[in-house]
């Protein structure tokens, strides 16, 4: 039977340690969370600059929804583009130094769209072997010549483009890398690119916001010049505080993406709310410095206190904190002892990463205290402490 089957592989999972569970939060996204009444210092969000529950976008969020309604309606090429939707396409290409950009509800969306939109069979895609699951589905979704390199690889990577006779060639990578923290080295990628003909496409889910002047991301953190064959992606329900994605690049790109790419055609307009929402979240990025400034002293402080411990802390210098612990079932356990010292920090486990590297990823945002930090690496350390043997019971 079909249903013994998932009975089978859900026990499959449990056994193995895999077992995902939602927690129901009665708290909005911030740096603390009430879950079954019990009140938690949250390190799991990617409210990296802790706008989500911003009081400026609650507002523009009231006033949006009296003035446009809640829904799009429709697709965007019908009748579901909104004037706001239109301003945060335009303020979002300025702010990122691009031509054009073109907005998605989500940020897997706008993955699925780039990749089979601008290439197809006997064409060839390089991505890095720890790109986000979006892109190794758009990969997969375009029919090319799917070639993945070791990460950060360039010289492998050099040699496959070298190598390939494909009719066309992309390349793509994460910016910010979602469970190791690190970044790709945008700066060669792009001569690469240049070199043998590729199109470069970023997914700066985790830069954008954070990084680079007035966080306007990866890019800008590199001082990458524009190039008709560079295009970014950057989501919005991350550093941004709200929701949605973006693909930015050259007018001919986001026009080409416009009128083919099917998440984009095939999909309700999010709603008008959201941009609206949005265009507050830009002015208050562009005027972040001091959260970002926070936000690099609390990884500093961290970084620092972890010195020592037994587990292996991941080369980020990004708010993502990955602490290797190895096997499922021992990042489980840690995880669960943090929970009895009122600290949330998720546990990840394959497949979101490599077999044997499961992890704690400690995201840290600029709504963080420093008390907050000194908590959690308090407990860790207490949870690093073996406890001494219990006494003999009197015979």
């Amino acid at each position: 039977m079909i249903w013994d089957e998932l009975e089978t592989g859900l026990a499959g999972l449990a056994a193995d340690g895999l077992l995902r569970r939602r927690r129901v939060l009665d708290s909005p996204c911030g740096p603390e969370a009430v879950i079954d009444g019990q009140r938690l210092i949250a390190f799991c969000s990617n409210d990296y600059l802790g706008l989500a529950n911003h009081p400026a976008l609650i507002a523009t969020v009231q006033d949006a929804a009296a003035r446009w309604g809640v829904g799009g309606g429709a697709s965007h090429v019908v009748s579901g583009h909104l004037r706001p939707h239109e301003v945060l396409e335009e303020r979002l290409a300025a702010f990122v130094g691009q031509e054009r950009a073109l907005y998605f509800t989500t940020g897997y969306m706008a993955n699925l769209a780039v990749a089979p939109t601008l290439v197809e069979r006997h064409d060839a895609i390089f991505a890095d072997r720890l790109n986000h699951a979006s892109l190794i589905d758009a990969a997969q979704l375009a029919r090319a010549e799917h070639i993945r390199y070791p990460h950060g690889d360039l010289d492998l990577l050099a040699d496959r483009l070298q190598q390939s006779r494909a009719r066309r060639k992309l390349i793509l990578t994460d910016a910010v890398f979602s469970m190791d923290g690190d970044l790709a080295p945008l700066p060669e990628l792009l001569e690469l690119a240049e070199r043998f003909d590729a199109w470069l496409v970023v997914d700066d889910a985790h830069g954008f916001g954070v990084l680079g002047p007035h966080g306007q991301g990866s890019l800008a953190h590199f001082d990458l010049p524009p190039s008709p064959r560079l295009i970014l992606m950057g989501t919005l329900g991350k550093a941004a505080g709200v929701s949605g994605a973006f693909v930015a690049g050259d007018h001919r790109v986001i026009e080409w993406l416009m009128q083919r790419a099917r998440p984009y055609i095939f999909t309700t307009a999010s709603s008008p709310v959201i941009a609206a929402a949005l265009l507050t979240s830009l002015e208050l990025i562009a005027a972040g410095d001091d959260r970002r400034a926070h936000l690099q002293n609390l990884i500093a402080q961290l970084r620092d206190g972890l010195t020592g411990l037994p587990w292996q802390l991941l080369p980020s210098l990004t708010a993502i904190q990955p602490l290797i612990i190895g096997e499922n079932q021992a990042a489980l356990t840690l995880a669960d002892q943090l929970l009895t010292h009122g600290l949330w920090v998720p546990a990840i486990r394959p497949p979101t990463v490599p077999a044997g590297t499961a992890r704690l990823r400690i995201s840290l945002s600029a709504a963080h205290t420093v008390e907050q930090v000194d908590a959690l690496l308090a407990a860790l350390r207490a949870c690093a402490t073996p406890h001494p043997p219990l006494p003999a019971s009197p015979s």
